[in-house]
């Protein structure tokens, strides 16, 4: 994606040094930050400095890669693996990842690893850069047949929670993806933005990056989705996934099921991106086998913006003594998913859906 005429990446690297892309001070200013050891990575993941699955795995790599530049023993390697794999519980990815790199280093002399990990973090990250890419290819498909299908009137309306963009990912995101590549392709589209309480990733993700784009949007409350989808003005909901067990269910942000539920009642198609790295082959039942993440009550009652003069302040907008509970996230049971997007082929939320396409080749 281009920040002012400049393509960025999420997460990259300059020599030994990690740099990403401060989320947390988004949208009110762009940061680059730098991770110099594997505890940078760590906090960086736990405090969502990044966020988004495919990201999340992309950083572990390169938290791996930076434990091994200051020490590529075994046991080094082992601490490494326990303290990044603790550091987000929900995202399928980050231990995908964490696995990836131990397994490849584990097979290689001490004296070789610290080099073999950056080369490995880098790939890690190209081919996410590659597979939401693809992803965003298969998902336009689906996009210009519907748009053909409502005799390309209008401007086709797309529901959306949460970031599952650019900025979830290392380039072109998942659930954005198919979005981008219509617009480049000429294909007018509307996004509705959920603000997406608590951190308010559509507003202050979404929103932005779509700006950068050129995408038309418009900012809604969470709530306001179901209203939209009552009165016909949304044409499909396209979210991400943080974990999509081997049945198809979907773990993704708070709210999301709430929006298969509405899209469901009013006949509305609810798509799913996500590369095959997020998916845990290893569960079938989502409401009994994901653990879910419970973060920061602040988050809940507590809010960041931007005064009329400038200010970036944190404000509370919860009586004192008021508690508040935080589940970062929800699992759609898959009967409720039109189709699974990913960077092989869409499919159905099933089974045999994601079995079909795991044995299928990466295809353009």
């Amino acid at each position: 994606m281009k920040i002012e005429g400049q393509h960025y990446r999420t997460i990259w690297s300059e020599g030994e040094t990690v740099l990403v892309i401060d989320q947390t001070k988004l949208p009110h200013q762009f940061a680059v930050v730098a991770w110099r050891n594997v505890e940078d990575a760590a906090q960086g993941i736990r405090s969502m400095v990044v966020r988004g699955a495919p990201l999340i795995g992309a950083a572990a790599g390169y938290g791996m890669a930076l434990a091994m530049k200051a020490d590529p023993s075994d046991e080094s390697l082992a601490q490494a693996y326990d303290l990044l794999v603790q550091s987000r519980p929900t995202a399928v990815n980050l231990r995908w990842a964490l696995d990836r790199m131990s397994g490849h280093l584990k097979s290689l002399p001490p004296e070789e690893r610290t080099a073999a990990a950056y080369r490995e973090a880098l790939s890690i990250a190209d081919e996410d850069a590659e597979n939401c890419s693809l992803l965003g290819e298969h998902g336009l498909f689906l996009l210009r047949e519907l748009w053909n299908h409502l005799g390309q009137q209008r401007p086709l309306q797309v529901l959306t929670h949460c970031n599952a963009g650019w900025l979830a990912a290392v380039d072109w995101g998942t659930a954005l993806a198919p979005v981008y590549k219509a617009f480049d392709a000429g294909i007018p589209i509307h996004v509705w933005v959920d603000e997406t309480r608590p951190r308010n990733q559509g507003a202050s993700l979404t929103a932005w990056e779509l700006a950068h784009h050129g995408v038309s949007h418009t900012l809604i409350a969470d709530n306001t989705g179901g209203h939209l989808m009552q009165h016909g003005m949304v044409d499909l909901c396209i979210v991400g996934s943080d974990r999509t067990t081997a049945a198809g269910d979907v773990c993704n942000k708070i709210g999301t099921y709430l929006k298969a539920l509405a899209a469901r009642d009013n006949g509305v198609p609810f798509y799913v991106a996500l590369p095959f790295s997020t998916i845990d082959w290893r569960i079938q039942d989502g409401l009994k086998e994901i653990p879910i993440e419970e973060r920061s009550s602040d988050e809940v009652t507590h809010i960041t913006g931007r005064t009329a003069g400038g200010e970036v302040v944190t404000v509370t907008i919860a009586p004192p003594g008021s508690q508040a509970a935080n589940f970062a996230f929800d699992v759609t049971p898959a009967r409720y998913v039109t189709g699974l997007i990913t960077e092989r082929g869409v499919c159905a939320a099933s089974a045999e859906g994601l079995t079909r396409l795991r044995n299928r080749s990466l295809q353009p």
